[in-house]
């Protein structure tokens, strides 16, 4: 496997688990959120956006984390060798950017320039965070089975599977899997 997408609600371990593929494998993270937002949260132009997540995922090796179904699946999913969906309680995801909010500490899959604020944008996306499962996952899973149905999906729930998850991989690629 060379070519890895993750997929979960914000706070979920995304970009933890692609940075720690990366390094047990030697492949180079996408963060999508680096790819699409500007300083101060501004948006990208779609077309630019798309053009770099295209630029992104043109070489034989990655591993891209972030969902922006709707908008770079096509671009994405026809390339990649695995799918891992981080089925992470929301409650934890909740609690994982309360408190990486709070701590302002600077992170790698953090876009330059955008800092966590308590605004009334943070509260919409801490009611987005809240309420992922429910109104944004099925679109995303049900876009994922129309563009890479044929793609080997792992669905990790946990620090401990996604510890195994991790000793299970080497150099040569991943190890037993379950679809």
């Amino acid at each position: 496997m060379q070519r890895i997408v993750i997929l979960g609600n914000a706070g979920s371990g995304k970009s933890t688990l692609a940075r720690a593929i990366g390094e047990r494998l030697g492949l180079p993270v996408v963060h999508l959120d680096t790819l699409f937002w500007e300083p101060n949260w501004v948006e990208t132009d779609a077309e630019q956006f798309r053009t770099r997540v295209r630029e992104a995922v043109a070489s034989d090796t990655w591993v891209c984390e972030g969902n922006y179904a709707r908008r770079t699946f096509d671009l994405r999913l026809p390339r990649a060798d695995l799918i891992i969906w981080l089925d992470t309680p929301r409650l934890t995801c909740f609690t994982r950017v309360l408190i990486r909010s709070a701590l302002k500490r600077p992170r790698a899959d953090r876009p330059v320039g955008c800092t966590d604020k308590l605004d009334r944008e943070f509260l919409t996306f801490l009611d987005f965070v809240w309420n992922f499962d429910r109104g944004y996952r099925p679109g995303i899973e049900a876009m994922r089975l129309a563009v890479g149905p044929q793609i080997p999906t792992v669905h990790l729930r946990g620090n401990q599977q996604v510890a195994e998850f991790l000793d299970s991989l080497s150099v040569s690629g991943i190890g037993a899997i379950e679809r």
